[in-house]
């Protein structure tokens, strides 16, 4: 990104308005308690860096894969999806320190699939998001609440987040086996004061659930050409849907964000999941949370080599 055009987007996002909802505000300083879990409300982070990358993929297979009737892959020209990539270093929460590594598609909601580039621009209208196909996370407590809350695809893995002067990177391993590693070159300084809300579709008991969250802070970005990244994709079984969608090697964009604020959202919608075969695509079913705990603790580091897996060359 130039600095001109840095310089246009930085004025620009300054106007954006401040997407979380008055309901979140009104319920500061209030508690709640939910499946044996404290919140002081809004559920909400601080200090908490975390990088993105998306990366083209097929956009037919991304549909193939998606379940139910009302989710549809949002296509860039020539009818490419996107698979996107976020892994968040939180720090400051209720349910102590965590790393939470997303993989998704950019997909949206309703009876028909969107025209290219519009759910983009109109997001509220086409329901644009995200549905999360893997969604690791370091303590056992993020599982119970996540997943037995929001519905989310929750399982606890062996995870790091590391950052250097000149990339950011994270690995994900789950019983000895690579899942994923990650790693974008930090972008130059943009800067971009970033405050948005954004929609995660997940599935779980047969269900669509649909919750949000709304994050700020300043955005170090880059696109096309000057976005370099690697996604290496490993034999473990959590990511197999995901080798499977033809994922190309360079990106669109890739974004660091130093430090972020956070508020997920406590309400949340949920429909069923409906298709020519519910048996399969409804996520994992409610036994999946029983006897979780609070515990806070983390699985050991990662330690396989993501070369050994990797396929192509950095982009």
């Amino acid at each position: 990104m130039n600095r001109m055009l840095a310089a246009v987007a930085r004025v620009a996002l300054r106007l954006t308005p401040d997407p979380v909802p008055r309901r979140q505000r009104r319920l500061t300083g209030q508690k709640a308690l939910v499946d044996g879990i404290t919140f002081d409300m809004p559920v909400n982070s601080q200090d908490t860096p975390a990088l993105m990358a998306a990366f083209p993929c097929d956009g037919d297979a991304v549909a193939r894969m998606l379940p139910g009737n009302e989710l549809h892959p949002v296509r860039l020209p020539g009818g490419k999806g996107l698979v996107v990539v976020t892994v968040v270093n939180y720090i400051t929460t209720d349910i102590g320190k965590y790393v939470e590594y997303s993989l998704a598609v950019a997909c949206t909601h309703g009876r028909k699939p969107a025209p290219p580039l519009l759910p983009g621009l109109l997001m509220g209208h086409y329901g644009t998001g995200q549905f999360v196909v893997d969604l690791p996370v370091s303590s056992e407590i993020s599982v119970k609440g996540g997943k037995g809350i929001w519905g989310m695809p929750k399982h606890q893995a062996n995870l790091d987040f590391t950052i250097t002067n000149t990339h950011v990177s994270s690995q994900y391993e789950v019983g000895g086996h690579l899942a994923a590693y990650v790693e974008i070159e930090r972008p130059r300084p943009t800067r971009l004061p970033l405050r948005v809300g954004a929609a995660n579709y997940c599935a779980f008991r047969g269900m669509l659930m649909k919750s949000a969250i709304y994050f700020e802070g300043k955005a170090d970005v880059a696109l096309g050409k000057q976005a370099r990244a690697r996604l290496v994709l490993g034999d473990a079984p959590q990511v197999k849907a995901l080798t499977e969608l033809g994922i190309e090697e360079k990106p669109v964009f890739t974004a660091f964000l130093p430090e972020t604020h956070g508020v997920l959202d406590d309400h949340f919608e949920a429909w069923f999941l409906t298709s020519d075969d519910p048996s399969s695509g409804g996520g994992e079913p409610l036994e999946s949370v029983l006897g979780l705990t609070t515990s806070e603790a983390w699985l050991e580091p990662p330690r396989l080599d993501p070369d050994h897996y990797d396929r192509g060359p950095r982009s």
